[in-house]
């Protein structure tokens, strides 16, 4: 019992550090510019002080033709010199054919991005600055992507769980991929939605849906600003796409094409057109305010930082917080976790026969699955199918005895 207590407060103890570390905001965001403040390119890696206005010089050179990559899943060099039908040695630097969607992993400290017109998931290690490229499988598969510009992936998002969340211009791929993982995992999830009540703009719109980038939230949905300013808010499970109005008061040279939330809780827009400066947005009102820059702005294709936006929504489970008796591994195995086939296999050894009920919740304490169960051999074991539309994050796994006494829980990452 001693042990069981000891194991309930570590975990406790370790759930509130993570909340309170969550509860931490950053004070700046990564930006994808040119390598010179006059220019246009979409080459070269910076970041923004928000308290300040002042950028750093350049992070990383993306046209550096001797940087050195690495596979991301082997962690081996690999050869960058691959001939590419159109753009040659496309691997050859970093950045080539620009960058308009990057996420920042602050678990890893870690920086997703794609290029636009390459099929490929890489990231920068920001501890080292080494380069790796996801090998082996296409990040849209979407075949050529030379010239077509509803192919291009613009907007990408880490949530605080480590879910990367990716868009097409065209809203026609939501590509999910893990960080958390041994092994980076890329699927399709299909297209988005539009909302029935999207009767004067649509997400897959050249004119009002393309471009821009996009944000998590903390009650699970993702943002989008399009770069023509509007905002949508998208549903991760359903695939639907809201559009919640256009934001006001930018110049009319402004084209969103990079968003991240600062300390304050607003948006944070950059553009890869307009040089007149950076804004802050309050979803409320929609009103877009500048951002003081005393020397002057940076074009940005995307921005990036570990801040979600705070909606007011979201509900901590009681679950996550209360001491809970663990039986001991000898009684009850939960595997594999995390989860990747969207199976989750439950083992009981020696538990005391009887009736029991069998759940699954999300991290917000919704119920996803509830099984009743009879429980009488030595070995027995029970399946937890997961639907693969299911969003991807931490999920908890519960037993119940007769009497709805928890007498078991365990934490799963779903990828």
């Amino acid at each position: 019992m001693k042990k069981n207590l000891l194991f309930s407060f570590l975990l406790t103890t370790a759930l509130l550090c993570s909340l309170l570390s969550f509860s931490q905001r950053d004070k700046f965001v990564y930006a994808v510019t040119d390598l010179e403040q006059s220019g246009s390119g979409w080459n070269a890696l910076r970041r923004l002080n928000l308290s300040t206005g002042e950028y750093t010089d350049v992070l990383l050179n993306g046209t550096n033709a001797q940087s050195i990559a690495f596979d991301a899943n082997s962690k081996a060099a690999i050869d960058t010199k691959i001939a590419d039908p159109k753009f040659g040695n496309y691997m050859l630097t970093p950045f080539n054919t620009g960058v308009a969607a990057i996420a920042f992993d602050s678990r890893r400290n870690r920086l997703y991005y794609t290029p636009m017109f390459i099929d490929q998931l890489r990231y920068i290690d920001l501890n080292t600055m080494k380069l790796y490229y996801v090998t082996g499988q296409n990040f849209s598969s979407l075949g050529s992507m030379h010239g077509d510009e509803g192919k291009a992936i613009t907007r990408m998002v880490i949530t605080p769980e480590g879910e990367g969340y990716a868009i097409t211009n065209d809203g026609n791929n939501f590509i999910h991929f893990n960080t958390t993982g041994k092994k980076i995992k890329v699927e399709s999830l299909g297209g988005l939605m539009d909302d029935p009540s999207n009767t004067n703009v649509s997400i897959h719109n050249r004119c009002g849906g393309y471009g821009g980038d996009m944000i998590a939230a903390d009650d699970g949905s993702l943002y989008i600003v399009s770069a023509q300013n509007y905002l949508f808010k998208i549903e991760a499970d359903s695939r639907i796409a809201k559009s919640l109005g256009r934001i006001n008061g930018l110049p009319a040279d402004f084209t969103t094409n990079g968003v991240a939330v600062d300390d304050e809780n607003r948006l944070v827009l950059s553009s890869a057109v307009s040089v007149q400066g950076w804004y802050t947005v309050d979803i409320r009102d929609l009103k877009a305010n500048p951002v003081p820059t005393p020397k002057g702005v940076y074009r940005s294709s995307d921005l990036a930082n570990s801040n979600v936006l705070k909606t007011g929504k979201k509900t901590l489970s009681n679950d996550i917080l209360k001491p809970v008796e663990i039986i001991g591994s000898n009684k009850v195995q939960v595997y594999p976790n995390p989860v990747r086939d969207n199976v989750i296999t439950v083992q009981f050894k020696d538990l005391t026969p009887g009736n029991y009920s069998l759940e699954l919740t999300d991290i917000l304490g919704r119920q996803v699955m509830q099984k009743k169960i009879g429980i009488g051999g030595e070995q027995q074991t029970e399946k937890i199918n997961i639907n693969p539309n299911a969003a991807r994050g931490i999920y908890l796994v519960k037993l119940r005895d007769q009497e709805s006494k928890e007498v078991f829980l365990q934490k799963v990452v779903v990828q």
